[in-house]
């Protein structure tokens, strides 16, 4: 069985990522990309669907912080992504050092026990499945190390030549000793079956190369108000889920994990939403990381050239658009929650929003003075073409709603917010051409429509959809991207009713949804966790509106619900007090970004 969600540490190269369980235990890899086939698997169903845990002989394997599997502590080397995990036994003490090195041609997992006191047996067992644990791989022994290969797939094996290694029950156990001061080093290396060995790394030269990169990209970070620590810890985080060859950022490592547990909410995250553009691109410039943010935008402007009516909210870690949803119907789902899905039919949703996010992000982008692309301008002015005639259509929102289409207020809000930065961006720029009196004419209706359609004069709130009376966390965003300003009434009654109905456990859902059946406005049966994201934006609603102390509590709280390295998932379970969804989560860890760094503000705006 797996861990819980809190209770796994990423490791990544810029290319893909893992999981590592507080038991020693990867749980889940994809290779060679984010995206890829897991070769470990058990996250999602058994420990035969694939994994390989390192740990001292006889631990067990319990999860969870009290099992004796677990590690007695663990944490990241200083400013890095290397992760260390010490085991204190009643011979001794080692530590396992964990990393994926920035890759050359072919990924690697590197994996050093070190030895830190007295005498310790140690014991790994790798299961490799290939293909999301369905296909056990044929292994041979060669040259002094362990092959494994099916169909496409080839994976390496090397270790020190003092481990005894042999396989049983289609798995590869290696035992071995280690006193203080000795170390072993197991490295495990993908490749495509068809090509040849790739060149094997050493791993205690890619170890000091891995934590001298961290530390070089981090001492880039600029920022220098409160929770500082926690603010580079997820922009770390937001860097490990950076596909590196293209700029693009994953949304989680993960797919499937459970929204609740038990229940069908289980999505594919390991692609790059659109929604996300304006705030990552915010978080990575604040933050002192503009080469980042430069490679995110260029992403963003490569993934959305073309048609403007065949825009997407997601693409492929490259920008691939054809996103297939499947269900993995040999994998039971993380504690049960199935189906386990890989792609997502959402991809074909019409949510308007988005043309608003891309509008505000290249508009940002001009901004902040980053370089600009010739051909940006006509991609946004096209994007403004077809955006004049659809605006006044129903989509399915933000959240990807998989019932009817409705007119969602947040997306005729980001509909003002594509008009307002195309008019911005001319006055700005007069050497930009422009229909700006047509863009402010559809910018004055726009607003009309939202605050007579989408406002609740009785309740003194903004609805989710125009005519309900249900709420929308995302309307939290209206003063944030100027819709509105915060001292407005509308404003502050948004705000209250958000935090007194939308409330679970101190922290906020998404909307409504009714737990007993199927016709909440998604379609979609059982309910969810506080989606932490909402959560941070109450924050910075509650900061707008004039309420600092109230903003830091919040926030403060926020910052209570991250596991021991510091990261968080897509939402949180205050009845069970457990981490939900898809792990770990980009827009969690941006909303932490920007939440602290606008606390931050305020604080040095009023002198405390």
């Amino acid at each position: 069985m797996a861990g819980r969600i809190e209770d796994y540490a990423l490791i990544g190269d810029l290319q893909s990522a893992a999981l590592v369980g507080r038991d020693g235990s990867i749980d889940w890899l994809c290779l060679p990309r984010f995206d890829s086939p897991a070769c470990f698997a058990a996250l999602l169903g058994t420990k035969d669907n694939g994994h390989w845990r390192i740990a001292p002989a006889g631990a067990g394997d319990a999860p969870g912080p009290s099992g004796m599997g677990n590690t007695a502590r663990r944490s990241y080397r200083g400013d890095t992504l290397v992760l260390e995990s010490v085991w204190e036994t009643a011979s001794g003490a080692v530590k396992v050092i964990d990393f994926m090195p920035q890759r050359d041609k072919a990924p690697d997992v590197v994996r050093i026990v070190e030895g830190i006191s007295g005498r310790v047996e140690m014991h790994s067992r790798l299961r490799l499945r290939f293909d999301y644990g369905s296909i056990v791989p044929w292994v041979r022994r060669t040259d002094g190390t362990r092959v494994a290969i099916a169909g496409p797939d080839a994976v390496w094996l090397r270790s020190e030549p003092e481990v005894h290694t042999y396989g049983k029950d289609y798995c590869t156990h290696s035992e071995f000793t280690v006193s203080a001061g000795e170390q072993v080093a197991f490295v495990l290396t993908w490749h495509p079956s068809y090509e040849s060995r790739p060149k094997l790394v050493d791993p205690y030269k890619a170890l000091r190369e891995s934590i001298e990169g961290w530390e070089r990209w981090s001492a880039q970070f600029c920022y220098e108000g409160p929770y500082r620590e926690a603010v580079l810890r997820s922009l770390i985080t937001l860097k490990a889920l950076t596909y590196k060859p293209s700029g693009g950022i994953v949304a989680a490592a993960t797919t499937s994990l459970p929204e609740e547990i038990g229940g069908v909410r289980n999505w594919d995250y390991r692609y790059c939403w659109l929604r996300d553009s304006t705030l990552t691109l915010n978080a990575l410039v604040e933050s002192g990381f503009r080469k980042e943010a430069a490679e995110w935008r260029d992403w963003l402007l490569r993934a959305v050239a073309g048609d403007p009516a065949d825009l997407q909210i997601m693409y492929g870690i490259a920008g691939e658009r054809r996103l297939p949803e499947a269900e993995v119907d040999w994998l039971p789902g993380y504690e049960g929650s199935s189906p386990v899905r890989i792609g997502n039919a959402a991809v074909r949703q019409l949510q308007l929003d988005v043309y608003g996010e891309v509008m505000d992000s290249l508009f940002l982008s001009r901004e902040y003075g980053m370089p600009q692309k010739k051909h940006a301008w006509s991609v946004q002015r096209a994007l403004m073409d077809f955006l004049e005639s659809t605006w006044q259509e129903p989509d399915e929102g933000l959240w990807e709603v998989r019932g009817p289409r409705r007119h969602f207020v947040h997306s005729k809000v980001m509909a003002w917010v594509a008009a307002d930065r195309a008019v911005r961006t001319v006055e700005a720029n007069p050497e930009l051409r422009g229909d700006v009196d047509r863009w402010r004419r559809m910018r004055d209706e726009v607003h009309r429509e939202v605050c007579e359609r989408g406002y609740d004069k009785e309740r003194n709130t903004f609805t989710q959809y125009f005519g309900s009376k249900e709420l929308d966390a995302a309307t939290l965003l209206i003063p944030q991207v100027g819709f509105l300003p915060a001292t407005d009434p509308r404003v502050i009654g948004t705000v209250d009713a958000i935090r007194d109905e939308l409330n679970h456990g101190g922290f906020v859902r998404r909307y409504t949804i009714d737990d007993s059946q199927s016709s909440s406005v998604d379609g979609l049966p059982g309910s969810e966790g506080a989606f932490l994201a909402c959560s941070f934006w109450l924050a910075d609603a509650l900061s707008a509106t004039g309420r600092q102390k109230e903003a830091r509590e919040l926030f403060e709280q926020l910052l209570s619900l991250r596991n021991d390295v510091g990261l968080l998932a897509e939402e949180w379970d205050p009845v069970t007090g457990r981490q939900l969804g898809n792990f770990p989560q980009a827009f969690s860890h941006i909303g932490l970004v920007n939440t602290a760094m606008t606390l931050g503000r305020c604080a040095e705006a009023s002198g405390s």
